[in-house]
């Protein structure tokens, strides 16, 4: 891990962090071939897709339903009965973002307001292969279904043998995941952004996958909607003299162990902590069954920033804006008002960051890359759509109108102060139509064009 220090008036850039916020030029140009093969020729691209780079591609793409609950008696009870309690607490935390449609009476009888509709279908990316991930199921399923999407489809990648694991299908059909396609990559996002033969279009693709995932979802974003395009994972620990250093070391390892990529940082104001916790994470790397992927990570992605003071420190954590925020620190909570940009942030020496990945409730799909300093963890908030409702009165119209007429002559649109003008004339004649339009257009624009063939004027400084 390197190490940075913030000494004096030093503080942390982005600058020395040494991001890579750009996809590989390659790995875009590639995910872009695919996803348009598959949109012009559909389920013969997936199908050639799918042998080269998964090695394997079933003679059906979608599961079927009884296939899809059958996993349930094919994994152990311990197991589901975890999947169970993740499922319902991720559940009961998501069902208190709901929002609900909302309207409001002005004085003059004037009804606005905000109509909240479920997007009507969404993709969940779960990724498959080497590794398997039914916490990912729940996380970026149940959202969707507490949102009330009439459509939730999951699509991942089946494993060499063609097979798809139970544990990742018993976790579909406890979320209630209404379609299982076994397809995955770039050619999974372009099938389900613009359709197959056989595999119909949402509206929405959700869900981590790798480099040409990501590059897949963003090119298609804009056609579909999107939830992020996500990066390797992360975390930060922000710990001071109180934190136990092998914790630090198993929590920081925790996320390395997810990929070489993946970045841990340490943020300090205790200049003997990173030695004591980089001795502790020696001595457990050793044990680990994945020591190759947590050493690759913590070697050439970790990096310790010790801080002289604790604002230095916090303004550290603020410029990373990692994906998950661990504080070991006395009087954590105190903390949390100084604290702008993280996706997930665990408050204590006993918030281990493997609780919200699995059980704790709040959502384990968040923004990578510093993207926190803007973006949010996956909610309801992702599986809906807000419609402004605006219905005028008379009074109202009467009210706001001239205003309206005045705004649309400066920016020079003609027909938006017609439209308003001419309803204000019809309340002015008290009737319901216009006998001879073209005098009421005349009268109606008046107020707003004196001159009715000369250009509105604009004012120069």
């Amino acid at each position: 891990m390197r190490t940075i220090e913030l000494k004096g008036n030093r503080r942390l850039t982005t600058a020395d962090l040494h991001r890579s916020g750009a996809l590989p030029r390659e790995v875009t140009e590639a995910a872009t071939a695919i996803v348009e093969d598959v949109r012009a020729r559909g389920n013969e691209a997936v199908r050639e897709y799918c042998e080269r780079f998964d090695g394997a591609c079933p003679a059906e793409f979608r599961v079927p339903k009884e296939v899809v609950t059958g996993a349930l008696s094919m994994v152990d009870p311990e197991f589901l009965d975890a999947l169970k309690l993740a499922r319902d607490q991720i559940r009961s935390f998501h069902e208190r973002e709901v929002e609900q449609s909302w309207f409001t009476t002005r004085s003059d009888g004037t009804i606005l307001g905000v109509k909240v509709t479920p997007v009507p279908s969404v993709a969940v990316y779960v990724p498959g292969g080497r590794a398997q991930y039914p916490s990912t199921v729940l996380m970026d399923t149940l959202p969707a279904k507490v949102a009330g999407v009439p459509r939730v489809v999951m699509i991942t990648p089946p494993q060499r043998d063609g097979s798809l694991s139970a544990y990742t299908l018993a976790a579909a059909a406890l979320a209630g995941v209404d379609e299982v396609y076994a397809v995955g990559g770039a050619q999974g996002i372009g099938a389900v952004a613009y359709g197959t033969e056989s595999i119909p279009a949402v509206s929405k693709i959700v869900g981590p996958g790798n480099a040409y995932v990501a590059a897949a979802k963003r090119y298609v974003s804009g056609d579909v909607g999107i939830d992020m395009v996500a990066g390797p994972s992360e975390v930060c620990v922000l710990a001071d003299q109180t934190a136990d250093p092998a914790v630090v070391a198993a929590d920081l390892m925790a996320q390395a162990e997810h990929d070489p990529m993946a970045t841990c940082y340490l943020v300090t104001c205790d200049d003997a902590l990173p030695k004591r916790v980089l001795e502790s994470a020696e001595a457990l790397v050793s044990q680990s069954p994945r020591e190759d992927i947590t050493r690759a990570s913590l070697d050439n992605n970790g990096v310790v920033v010790v801080a002289d003071t604790m604002e230095a420190a916090l303004d550290a954590v603020n410029v990373i804006a990692p994906e998950h925020l661990e504080l070991h620190c006395k009087d954590a909570f105190d903390l949390l008002g100084s604290i702008n940009n993280a996706g997930a942030i665990f408050v204590g020496p006993w918030s281990s960051e493997p609780l919200g990945d699995y059980v704790a409730g709040p959502n384990h799909t968040l923004p990578t890359g510093g993207t926190a300093t803007f973006s949010n963890p996956l909610g309801v908030y992702d599986f809906v759509k807000r419609s402004s409702v605006i219905s005028y009165t008379a009074q109202g119209l009467a009210s706001d109108g001239p205003a309206v007429q005045t705004l649309a002559q400066a920016e020079g649109l003609w027909a938006h102060a017609l439209s308003v003008g001419m309803r204000r004339k019809l309340l002015e004649e008290g009737t319901e139509t216009f006998a001879d339009p073209l005098a009421a257009c005349k009268d109606a624009m008046h107020t707003a064009w004196p001159n009715e063939l000369a250009e509105p004027g604009t004012p120069r400084l």
